[in-house]
């Protein structure tokens, strides 16, 4: 049963977008890279999902939460800062995989220092960082990442591969760098 846009009940709003609004914030803080900026990009996307609940078909309700909050940060970025979208697609830089497996949960335990972490997630390219933290963070599945990023499901598994891979180097590096720190002083 559709209702005509704007006519949320507040039943309907605690049941649809209330208990997805960490998810919300955590992936709007990771495409926007600034606190405040994400917390204006959930309130934005929380005003749109109230007034478009209407639309809502009983599905999975974080999946389309966090495509409006998606669509939200980029509507943002391209107002504010549309140098962070035009990050270029390099296939030398992003080279599948050469036969080395690498489980990016191992990395992530492995690595003791968080902020190393946040600034490698950071290093990588909108779209990477993106679809690794739907994945990673928020457990989505594949298919639901594909509708969120409006994606075929084969581009969200190349994506998250060349994702895991290139945190993999940022890490590594980051590590080695590290130890050769630590060495000199």
């Amino acid at each position: 049963m559709q209702r005509e846009a704007g006519a949320a009940s507040q039943a309907e709003i605690e049941r649809v977008v209330l208990p997805h609004l960490d998810a919300a914030y955590n992936l709007a803080r990771w495409l926007v890279r600034n606190p405040q900026d994400a917390e204006d990009v959930v309130q934005d996307a929380c005003l749109r999902a109230m007034r478009f609940i209407g639309g809502y078909r009983e599905g999975d309700a974080r999946a389309w939460l966090l495509r409006i909050v998606r669509n939200t940060a980029y509507t943002f970025l391209e107002k504010n800062r549309p140098a962070a979208l035009s990050e270029e697609f390099d296939e030398s830089l992003h080279a599948p995989d050469d036969g080395k497996t690498s489980d990016v949960e191992t990395e992530f335990a492995r690595s003791t220092d968080r902020e190393m972490l946040q600034a490698a997630l950071e290093m990588l390219p909108v779209q990477f960082r993106e679809a690794l933290i739907l994945r990673e963070l928020e457990g989505l599945a594949y298919k639901e990442i594909a509708e969120i990023m409006e994606i075929p499901i084969g581009t969200v598994m190349s994506s998250l591969a060349r994702a895991r891979e290139q945190l993999r180097e940022k890490l590594l590096t980051a590590q080695s760098k590290g130890v050769h720190r630590g060495v000199r002083e």
